[in-house]
């Protein structure tokens, strides 16, 4: 699997989830997280095409992108190198990182403490 990079990301998250957009309408999401060219934006999905991260269709006289690579298994790649490479492989250590360096909701506890149950039980 091609690793993308972080901006590569930013546009794939974009495209997850609108399933897919032309050029300007990733711009201007992308516009709103950080100051971005519309140029920039464009030679990015250009090449994210030519690795295999996006597909593109040409619709009238402009080009349709949507993601070439699935979500749940990238993000899983992804992670699980962090978690190798951060962690020594050990999931409990990050979790415990995580949850300890930051402020948790009671909400996300709680939605902690449903998924470790489901777990459990299955």
């Amino acid at each position: 699997m091609i690793t993308p990079t972080q901006a590569e990301l930013e546009i794939l998250n974009i495209l997850w989830k609108s399933g897919e957009a032309r050029v300007p309408d990733v711009h201007a999401l992308l516009s709103q997280q950080k100051d971005i060219g519309y140029t920039t934006t464009l030679k990015a999905m250009q090449v994210m095409e030519q690795k295999g991260l996006l597909q593109r269709r040409r619709e009238g006289r402009s080009h349709v992108y949507a993601p070439a690579i699935a979500e749940d298994a990238t993000k899983n790649t992804l992670l699980s190198r962090f978690v190798e490479s951060t962690f020594d492989g050990s999931r409990s250590r990050m979790v415990m990182q995580l949850l300890g360096s930051q402020a948790v909701s009671p909400e996300e506890l709680a939605e902690i403490r449903n998924f470790l149950q489901n777990l459990e039980e299955n």
